[in-house]
């Protein structure tokens, strides 16, 4: 099948046009924040003062950030690869009941959520001044993503039957599930680990309502930094957070497409 040149570039310009409007804004903003003052525009200068002045601020949000996202997606991995092998193990409509119930924290609104948090565990006063509040709030929001992205991949790679023939070899249920399932569905949780942290250190609607003043993750005190500081301050804030962001995602998907590659040879060897 062959495009014509009219096709070509019509398709194109459609990109073009859609990513300018993606990325123009966010442009626009990192610029503002390089700016000594920003209703001036470029001609007033540029200075890295405002991103200095963030990261003596704010420092201390982005870290926290990277560990809450850590611990969720060291919990996510923990609680989601199991139950997505027992769903997959077990198919039929208590199956697919659990795995509705389990996507409700994504279908209900994070600021809902985080309130029943709050009434359940809020009483808990070592617990609703930790992060370890927060990072609860996380594993909630994001462990649908991750047991999605884990049975797709066993699904995949029809694992049922290879834990069949395993077990008839004599294997026991935690050689089969270490040695044969999580290798294999491997891409799946790479998958689900990119979507995770992502999810994690964006999130604003539920750690919004989760945090405390000494609890703050990134995109909070971005929000902060929107409503108290200069325009400057805030698309410096903005800056930071995209450089903070920019190089985990990128190398997470390399290490997902490497991981993908490596498992399609392996598998294609095998068989």
């Amino acid at each position: 099948m062959t495009h014509s040149r009219f096709d070509t570039r019509l398709g194109l310009t459609i990109t073009l046009v859609v990513t300018a409007f993606l990325i123009g804004p966010v442009l626009l903003s990192v610029t503002a924040g390089l700016t000594k003052n920003y209703f001036v525009g470029l001609s007033s200068g540029l200075t890295l003062d405002w991103v200095t002045q963030v990261w003596d601020l704010y420092a201390d949000t982005i870290w926290r950030s990277y560990g809450v996202a850590l611990a969720t997606l060291a919990t996510t991995t923990l609680i989601g690869v199991p139950a997505a092998w027992v769903l997959t193990l077990f198919p039929g409509r208590l199956s697919r009941l659990l795995e509705e119930l389990l996507t409700l924290p994504v279908a209900v609104p994070g600021l809902a959520t985080a309130l029943a948090l709050i009434v359940s565990w809020g009483s808990v006063g070592w617990l609703r001044s930790s992060v370890l509040f927060i990072v609860i709030g996380h594993v909630l929001f994001t462990l649908p993503f991750m047991v999605r992205a884990v049975r797709a991949g066993m699904q995949g790679a029809d694992l049922v039957v290879l834990d069949e023939a395993a077990a008839t070899l004599g294997a026991s249920r935690r050689q089969r599930f270490f040695d044969i399932i999580v290798p294999a569905a491997r891409s799946g949780i790479v998958t689900g680990a990119l979507t995770v942290v992502t999810l994690s250190i964006g999130e604003f609607n539920l750690t919004w309502l989760l945090h405390t003043p000494l609890t703050k993750t990134l995109p909070v005190g971005l929000a902060d930094s929107y409503a108290s500081m200069r325009l400057e301050v805030a698309s410096a804030y903005t800056l930071v957070f995209l450089l903070m962001l920019l190089p985990l995602m990128v190398g997470l998907q390399w290490f997902a497409a490497r991981t993908t590659r490596t498992g399609s040879i392996t598998l294609g060897a095998s068989t």
